[in-house]
């Protein structure tokens, strides 16, 4: 099945859920491949994403599923893209100031600090950040991008009409972040975070899942984070 054709009908299914904000991360017992074809997925799709602090439509809809298991978190993305922007470049390039790409926050505990940021573009470069902190009280913007999360895989597969991306976070290398407060999840555990999309092309778009309630620019408000909430 075509990565477009699934966001389709997952855009029919699934879109009056997206602006709840618990984001719940569906537990599987499936293999799955990360190799950007999302034909076994199997956890629901979440969308369309949203102009990041408006809430208006987008131009091209972009939907994700974010589902795990006992050793991994999973995350899957379907975005539309008539005209896709980026290059295959080497990792942890700072492409999103250039690449249309999708992105993922989390924030553990939920504090604001320590909280990671991993980004893929179409063709498959990827970075993971650390955010230490980015508040005045706690010293200022203060990331680490030689941070590198052990066992990540990120993939994306371009399609007719766009792109799919899939990425798998071992729990085990969040849990060696210091500060962090990352531990294997359980059912019911609850982290903070949320995920976005930045297109390029004829008009520049911030998106994402959960739009910000504030209305200010910028993904980096931790304090806007959704609830990301590990279910059976």
């Amino acid at each position: 099945m075509k990565c477009i054709k699934i966001a389709s009908f997952i855009f029919l299914l699934y879109s009056i859920t997206s602006y709840s904000q618990n984001i719940s991360i569906y537990k599987t017992k499936e293999k799955l491949t990360i190799d950007g074809d999302l034909s076994d997925w199997k956890a629901p799709f979440l969308g369309p994403f949203t102009i990041h602090n408006s809430g208006e439509k987008a131009r091209q809809n972009t939907m994700v599923s974010l589902s795990w298991n006992d050793e991994n978190l999973y995350i899957a993305y379907s975005s539309e893209d008539s005209k896709i922007i980026g290059s295959n470049q080497k990792k942890d390039s700072q492409i999103f100031t250039t690449d249309d790409l999708v992105e993922i926050f989390i924030d553990a505990d939920g504090d604001g600090k320590h909280y990671v940021e991993i980004g893929v573009n179409a063709f498959s470069a990827n970075y993971d950040m650390l955010l230490k902190c980015i508040s005045p009280d706690c010293g200022g913007w203060n990331t680490l991008m030689t941070f590198d999360i052990e066992g990540l895989e990120a993939v994306s597969k371009i399609t007719p009409g766009g792109f799919c991306t899939e990425i798998k976070i071992p729990f085990s290398s969040l849990a060696k972040i210091k500060n962090a407060n990352f531990s294997k999840p359980k059912i019911g555990t609850k982290w903070r975070g949320n995920t976005f999309r930045i297109d390029y092309g004829n008009t520049t778009e911030y998106l994402a899942l959960q739009p910000y309630k504030s209305g200010e620019f910028g993904f980096h408000q931790p304090q806007e984070f959704a609830v990301f909430e590990f279910v059976e």
